[in-house]
């Protein structure tokens, strides 16, 4: 959102309620908010009046949830998108951005780091839903002309993450941490994500509005895999505090190695991350607590 202001757009929100906008408090008065339902066609034509661009982040589900009730997950994910989409040919808009999950779209890779180009088997509804938006995409390009980019992004956390949920392990663990409260970890704790941070993720929207390669999928990653068991070793030296964590059952919806090649971001967007695992973990906990992180003991 900043970053959009910094690059003079006017900037447009819908949800469903201003509660959704708490955590942009620092931008307040900067943007218009629209408060309707993603699901409501009415709505989504009113939000899009004069509008160029479209940032589609809606999700009404999570990984673990969706394989609950994938039913839903279709309704409210693939439907409301296409409606989405329908709309945005009719008011002829630019370009659709598409937040998709590059930790969920591929499944259990065949290679690291995972490239654009690799096989798509998705283990959750979730990402199921997601390729399913994508696919959409390609063929309302086709039929239609609507321009668009999809950037499969990796784990992303940092400032403004919401820390009280079942997604998002590095906000979700230093909350915990700063609280004294266990961390439920899902198996050995050797599952390994590639972390990215929320000012990096930015920096990508912002470049894929007006990146014109041939390409229209992109990863969005550090290409550096963190085990949870490394996480938590760095959260302890950054937080100075042991972290008392409770080990579960894995779970079936939890691929064991996700680690993303963002090369062709590099040399097709210009894109390239700037804050490493370390450093974005030292961010995080300083916007948790208000007090600037400090390394104990060694980084090696």
């Amino acid at each position: 959102m900043e970053r959009l202001f910094t690059e003079g757009y006017h900037v447009r929100i819908l949800d469903r309620s201003s509660a959704g906008c708490r955590n942009l408090a620092s931008v307040k008065g900067k943007f218009e908010f629209f408060q309707g339902d993603f699901l409501n066609p009415a709505d989504i034509e009113k939000a899009l009046e004069d509008i160029d661009f479209v940032f589609h982040l809606v999700g009404t589900t999570l990984p673990i949830s969706s394989n609950q009730n994938p039913v839903f997950d279709i309704e409210s994910n693939v439907v409301g998108t296409v409606q989405l989409l329908q709309a945005c040919i009719r008011r002829r808009l630019k370009k659709v951005v598409f937040s998709s999950s590059g930790g969920t779209v591929y499944g259990q890779p065949n290679r690291l780091p995972i490239q654009e180009d690799d096989p798509t088997n998705p283990i959750c509804s979730y990402g199921v839903t997601k390729l399913t938006v994508e696919k959409y995409l390609q063929l309302l390009y086709h039929i239609h002309g609507l321009d668009y980019t999809i950037l499969r992004i990796a784990n992303c956390y940092g400032k403004n993450q919401k820390v009280t949920g079942a997604q998002g392990a590095i906000g979700v663990f230093l909350s915990r941490i700063m609280q004294g409260k266990p961390i439920t970890i899902w198996g050995d704790g050797s599952t390994t994500r590639d972390y990215i941070h929320v000012e990096d993720v930015a920096d990508a929207f912002v470049k894929a509005l007006t990146q014109s390669s041939k390409y229209r999928i992109f990863n969005i990653g550090t290409g550096v895999g963190t085990s949870l068991r490394d996480l938590l070793d760095k959260m302890e030296r950054i937080t100075g505090i042991k972290p008392q964590v409770e080990y579960e059952t894995s779970r079936l919806v939890d691929v064991p190695l996700n680690i993303l090649d963002s090369r062709r971001a590099q040399e097709h967007m210009g894109w390239r991350f700037k804050i490493d695992c370390e450093t974005g973990l030292r961010k995080t906990w300083t916007w948790l607590t208000g007090k600037e992180a400090q390394v104990v003991g060694s980084t090696q």
